[in-house]
């Protein structure tokens, strides 16, 4: 009787082969065709400990899930020559959690970026699930980013600045960045966070129902630069912490700048908030940070983050140092740290890598993480 093993053993390599054939023709097509894909994303695993942890106050030491120095993720970028200087262009970008394997963003299949548009040298004009200008005016001038302890653990709208079912256009001009957004139905999913808050929008009888717009104003050079941009989110039926009715808005206003004096960088910016569902509508989150790269291999960043609230007690500061050092071009090496003191009612952790970890109202808590972070 034949042995099927060596049937198998003699398949699969011919089924390797085929399936190899396949994709490095259509890659040469694709080529020919003047169309390009790529394949690029990183993944970022730390462990971190983080101490009085409500309600006993005991510490937590744990793999956080939604980020580490940078949040994990895969995606594909291509594009397509269409003649005069115009081309198709198309973004698809998922988050996951490398500690167990799953989706972030509420669970999307395409969390981050999901896609499609035109460019030229006027711009980029995209429709789908877009980052808002917020998240754009940000980038150069907010040191940590969505790392573990950053502007996320203070306002976790600020690294999840995205909308549904939008319109987006972004162009640059010796130096100028102007953009803008607009989305009919900001956000489909629930998820109980900034990354999922249920106001699918696209109502009937209810135009202004979930709506998203945003501005974009941006100018740099090689040693300075400064940015201003302007986010408003609206409510509709359903809607998660409190926008229940489209009246009802979020309205954040980023202005920010950095510059550059030989290994040092130094940044600066303000996001003043106006949520009409809140008890404490005003409020303004500070922020200031430094980079010193010691040497090709070593970068040093700190920065302070201080959330204020007009008229009441609750607030909130945040310090936080962080050393990378780098392996390679795509492979680095990270240790942060941080310490968060609340104010009032406000029960904020230090940590935005994962849920389940906040004070008590009121209290201090501290973080220590370290992670391997690789680029691909």
């Amino acid at each position: 009787m034949p042995k099927r093993p060596a049937t198998h053993a003699r398949r699969w390599p011919a089924i390797g082969a085929a399936v190899c054939w396949l994709l490095c023709t259509g890659a040469a097509q694709a080529q020919a065709q003047g169309q390009s894909v790529v394949l690029f994303g990183l993944v970022d695993v730390a462990v971190e400990h983080v101490s009085n942890v409500a309600p006993a106050g005991g510490g937590l030491t744990r793999v956080p899930s939604l980020t580490g120095s940078l949040p994990s993720r895969i995606g594909l970028r291509g594009s397509e020559d269409l003649g005069g200087g115009l081309r198709a262009v198309f973004t698809l970008e998922q988050g996951f959690a490398p500690d167990q394997g799953t989706l972030t963003q509420g669970g999307r299949a395409w969390g981050r970026q999901a896609w499609v548009g035109l460019a030229g040298g006027w711009g980029t004009l995209s429709l789908g699930r877009n980052y808002t200008m917020l998240y754009w005016s940000m980038l150069d001038a907010d040191v940590m980013g969505p790392q573990l302890y950053g502007s996320g653990s203070l306002d976790a709208y600020v690294p999840n600045a995205r909308a549904d079912n939008s319109v987006a256009f972004k162009g640059s001009w010796n130096g100028w960045t102007a953009g803008a957004t607009f989305s009919l139905g900001r956000d489909a999913v629930n998820a109980g966070s900034a990354a999922g808050t249920n106001c699918a929008g696209e109502v009937a009888g209810d135009s202004g129902a979930c709506r998203e717009w945003s501005l974009l104003l941006k100018f740099d050079s090689a040693a300075w630069g400064l940015a201003l941009a302007q986010d408003r989110i609206s409510g509709g039926p359903g809607a998660l912490f409190g926008l229940s009715r489209s009246a009802l808005t979020d309205t954040r206003l980023s202005a920010n700048g950095w510059a550059r004096v030989g290994a040092v960088k130094l940044a600066l910016g303000v996001i003043r908030r106006d949520n009409q569902a809140s008890t404490t509508p005003r409020s303004a989150l500070w922020f200031g940070g430094l980079v010193l790269v010691v040497n090709p291999w070593l970068t040093l960043d700190a920065e302070w983050l201080q959330l204020r609230s007009a008229g009441s007690a609750d607030g909130a500061t945040l310090a936080v140092l962080r050393a990378t050092h780098a392996l390679s071009r795509r492979t680095a090496l990270y240790a942060t740290a941080g310490h968060i003191r609340n104010r009032g009612a406000l029960a904020l952790s230090v940590s935005a890598g994962a849920g389940g970890s906040s004070p008590l109202p009121g209290g201090a808590q501290s973080g220590l993480a370290a992670g391997l972070r690789h680029v691909f």
